[in-house]
This record gives C-alpha cells, sequence and structure tokens, in this order.
C-alpha cells in the first residue's frame, strides 16, 4: 500500500503528538527551519502564505533543524519565542529533528523518497527545503531553499 503524509505523526514544539491524519483534506508547506541562517528571514515569507491561503485550506509544517552548520541550536521554548517575537509565526511548530542520516525523522525519509532533490539525490541540502503536498497526502514538489515563499503562490493556489 502506498504511503501517504496521513500515515505519519511527529511532535509539536509543545511537546504533545500531532497525528497528520489531522490535516486530510488539506494542502500543506513543509519546511525544515532554522532561527540562525540565512535563509531565516523566509519565515516572514511563510507566515504570510500561511495567513493568505489557512481560509482556503493550506498550513504550513515547520521542522527546526539544527544539521545544517548548527543554526538552530536553541530548545523548544527558545525556538518558539524566537519565532512569536522575530516573526509572528502562526503556523504550527514542531519539535526539532534531524532530516538527513540514521536519525531522519521518518517523515522526511519519505518526503525525500517521493520528490528527490537536483541530480536525484534525496538528501536534505540546506535549511528552508519546501515540500509542497496536495489535498491527497501526496508529494507535488519539492523546492530548494533559496526559493521563496512568495514564489510558490501560483503553485499552492492551483492545488486548493
Amino acid at each position: 500500500m502506498t504511503q501517504t503524509l496521513y500515515d505519519f505523526s511527529a511532535r509539536r514544539l509543545t511537546g504533545d503528538q500531532q497525528d497528520f491524519a489531522a490535516y486530510r483534506g488539506k494542502v500543506l508547506l513543509i519546511v525544515n527551519t532554522a532561527s540562525q541562517c540565512g535563509f531565516t528571514p523566509q519565515y516572514t515569507g511563510l507566515e504570510e502564505l500561511y495567513r493568505k491561503f489557512r481560509d482556503r485550506g493550506l498550513v504550513v509544517l515547520g521542522f527546526p533543524c539544527n544539521q545544517f552548520g548548527e543554526q538552530e541550536p536553541g530548545d523548544a521554548e527558545a525556538i518558539g519565542q524566537f519565532c512569536q517575537t522575530r516573526y509572528d509565526v502562526t503556523f504550527p511548530l514542531f519539535a526539532k529533528i534531524e532530516v538527513n542520516g540514521d536519525n531522519a525523522h521518518p517523515l522526511y525519509v519519505w518526503l525525500k523518497h517521493e520528490a528527490a532533490g537536483i541530480l536525484g539525490t534525496e538528501a536534505i541540502k540546506w535549511n528552508f527545503t519546501k515540500f509542497l503536498i496536495d489535498r491527497e497526502g501526496q508529494v507535488v514538489h519539492r523546492y530548494a531553499p533559496a526559493t521563496r515563499p512568495d514564489e510558490l503562490v501560483e503553485a499552492v493556489e492551483t492545488l486548493l
């Protein structure tokens, strides 16, 4: 049987377990984030995208990760406070995870398999790699870290 996003769960920044079946029928943008990265200002665009389309069914999911240049060193409280005070983030944030290697979160193992990166490599290259998921829980596209959230408006609207 083919896996979908709905087969996974992850711990929220608050510590609660989130079953992704709760997002059934939504369009999702899943992003590995970091607070001290050159791409960190993308939090602004991600939040704008979320606020613009959440009433139509878009949910942005942020997954803090410290695997790239140790740019997410804080604990859950520090990450949450930074995102709230600096970028007024209201979309769901999850507990810090690994996206590559032996301890990669199962969600990211699946995402990378479903949408390989440039030259067919599955590894996440840096913070703010984005995965767009359709209403059926399938990966539609993988976007590079340099792809700004405002560049995804058309792709998101197509799925909504």
